[in-house]
């Protein structure tokens, strides 16, 4: 199945407003790091609901905030749930992005990366349409160090990449990205039963579980354009 089928039924299904409620939880202290000014024109791959490129409007002022996603279906969804002309969404994938070069201040994207299918030729792309000086925040749950979600590949028929923080640095550096920045912002909203509710259906000790949100929680990886 591709991208687009993939989430194409997840919009169908209302699954959107579900995932922007889970991201949130680290998601807005991604969004909360970048230096976005009054005016900026602002991106968000991989938008689904669209709720990064509303925040950057309504908390950051930007001028212009668009969100792109693979999936039509998604991208419909989102232009329902806005009203701001100055919001736009746009059906389209990493490799060919819908932008003029050095048109774009800042780029975010959550979640959605690793489903490029070439990822340093995604990030060559994003380049090429960041300013001098724009920054691309990328955030992941799904990476190597974090064994516990490992397991999300066998539950979707999309590939996705798995990469360790040290092959994230090395590929921002291929597509000529100066690495500013990477850390893991630790999901301290998903509550966690106390260790006599366990084993769960989803997991087998509350360590385990303690150790994916509060330990691991979200690799961000911050890449400036020189």
């Amino acid at each position: 199945m591709s991208v687009r089928a993939e989430f194409d039924s997840w919009a169908a299904d209302g699954r959107d407003r579900g995932m922007e409620e889970r991201h949130w939880h680290t998601a807005k202290h991604a969004l909360g790091r970048m230096p976005v000014e009054e005016g900026d024109t602002v991106l968000d791959l991989g938008c689904g609901s669209g709720y990064a490129a509303r925040a950057l409007r309504e908390a950051k002022g930007a001028g212009r905030a668009y969100g792109l996603d693979g999936a039509p279906e998604m991208v419909r969804n989102a232009r329902t749930y806005t009203d701001d002309p100055d919001v736009g969404y746009v059906v389209g994938d990493f490799q060919s992005l819908p932008f003029d070069d050095d048109s774009i201040d800042h780029a975010f994207s959550m979640e959605a990366f690793y489903y490029a299918p070439d990822p340093v030729g995604a990030l060559e792309e994003l380049r090429r349409v960041l300013r001098p000086g724009g920054t691309f925040y990328c955030a992941v749950n799904f990476f190597e160090e974090n064994v516990h979600t490992h397991e999300w590949q066998d539950t979707i028929s999309i590939d996705m990449t798995l990469w360790s923080y040290d092959q994230y640095r090395e590929a921002f550096h291929e597509a000529g990205f100066h690495v500013a920045e990477q850390d893991t912002i630790p999901d301290r909203e998903t509550e966690i039963p106390p260790a006599e509710a366990f084993p769960t259906d989803d997991w087998e000790t509350r360590e385990a579980m303690v150790e994916r949100y509060r330990e691991y929680g979200t690799l961000l990886t911050v890449g400036v354009v020189p």
